[in-house]
This record gives C-alpha cells, structure tokens and sequence, in this order.
C-alpha cells in the first residue's frame, strides 16, 4: 500500500480510506502480502481526475458500479467492428471533459445499454467517433445529455427498421449477400428524406408562431 500510494501521489490514509469506502479492488495476498497492480493505480488516477472535474466520492462509487456492471468490449463487438465507424478509446476523466457535468450514472447506464460504451479494462470505448462528437456537440449546444440519449433510442429503432427495408429490397433483387452498392445508396435517400423533413417540419414550426406586431404609434411611447 505505501508502494502504491507513492506512485499515485497521495498519502497511504488516503488509499486506505478509498479501499474502506470500495472505490478500490482488495489487494491480492500472497501470505501476508498484499500486492496492488497497475488496475488500482489507474483506479486511484482515476479518482483524482474526476475529484479534480467536480465529482464527489459518493457519484465517483456510483460511476464505477455503473462501469462494472457494463458490457466489455468483446461482448459490445461481437459481430465484429463496425464497419465504417471507428472506435475511440476514452479514460473516465477524457469522458467527462467531453460531457462536462453530464456524465452521471443514469447516462452512463442508458449509454452502456445502448451499447454506445463498452469497458476495457480501465478504459472506456465509444463505439463511434462520429456520434461521440455529435453528442458532445448538442450538449454544449445546451442539449441535456439523457435527452440526447434519449433521442438516440429512438433513432436507433428507426435506423434499425430502414435497414430491414433496403436490405429487404436489394436482396430480393440480388444474389451478393452484401451489395456494394447498398450503403451509399440507402445512406443518398435517408440523407435527402431526412433534409426534406426537416423542410417541411421548420416550414409548419414557422407558420404555428404568431407573427411579430411591426412598431406603430399605436403601440403608445417608447421609453427612452
């Protein structure tokens, strides 16, 4: 314990009172030696990060029972890496730079439900980089994150239905299990759908507000 609380820069009462509270794993013992590893310094590193981001002890235990709980990297790819997304490994604390306030353990458990996460060990991976920054940019839009989420549960459902569709469409059509010309076309009509619904739903949104009363004399005096 002295060994480890010298490489992470903190007194021995302190690991002691992290390993009392669970925020640390039991040591494995050999006799009466008790060895800690590269796992609980990156633990105790891990803690300092999130203390240093405005985490407190009590929601830094809760993050890391919502981690523990998650689904690991193998189980998230086990039909293989996504094919044309990429993968971005994250430390808790990059994670929480990335979200900043957001990162509670009822967002991190839609997340690891969604499988937008999964766990390596002590790192954290996101299944896809672009929908990484896509997240963190409506949350600094001011979003909420668990509405983003939220969103993207439905999304996922509506993705998942045009997929059966174009899949259906070509395979009926075609002996190749997966047409090279699948994506970029399915990916052409979602995209121009997609832009002419946002059309139509901006149009009906700026008829619904009442027009701004142009300023009259008879509006009364203006204040100067």
């Amino acid at each position: 314990m002295e060994e480890l609380a010298k490489e992470a820069g903190i007194p021995v009462r302190t690991v002691r009172f992290y390993r009392e509270r669970g925020l640390i794993s039991p040591p494995r013992r050999e006799g009466r030696i008790a060895w800690y590893d590269d796992h609980h310094l990156a633990r105790l590193r891990t803690i300092a990060g999130l203390l240093e981001r405005g985490h407190t002890l009590t929601g830094i235990a809760d993050l890391a029972r919502t981690f523990e709980s998650g689904r690991d990297v193998a189980e998230v790819l086990g039909l293989g890496e996504p094919t044309e997304e990429t993968p971005v490994r994250l430390t808790p604390e990059q994670l929480a730079d990335y979200f900043e306030g957001e990162v509670t353990p009822e967002n991190l458990a839609t997340a690891l439900d969604l499988g937008y996460l999964a766990t390596d060990g002590d790192e954290i991976v996101h299944i896809s980089r672009r929908l990484l920054e896509v997240s963190a940019e409506l949350v600094r839009e001011g979003v909420p994150l668990a509405t983003v989420l939220s969103a993207a549960r439905r999304v996922r459902e509506h993705a998942d239905a045009l997929a059966e569709l174009f899949v259906g469409a070509l395979e009926a059509h075609s002996d190749v299990m997966e047409p090279p010309q699948l994506r970029p076309l399915a990916r052409a009509v979602v995209d121009a759908e997609l832009s002419m619904a946002l059309d139509r739903r901006l149009r009906h949104d700026s008829t619904d507000r009442p027009p701004r009363r142009p300023a009259s004399w008879q509006d009364g005096p203006k204040a100067h």
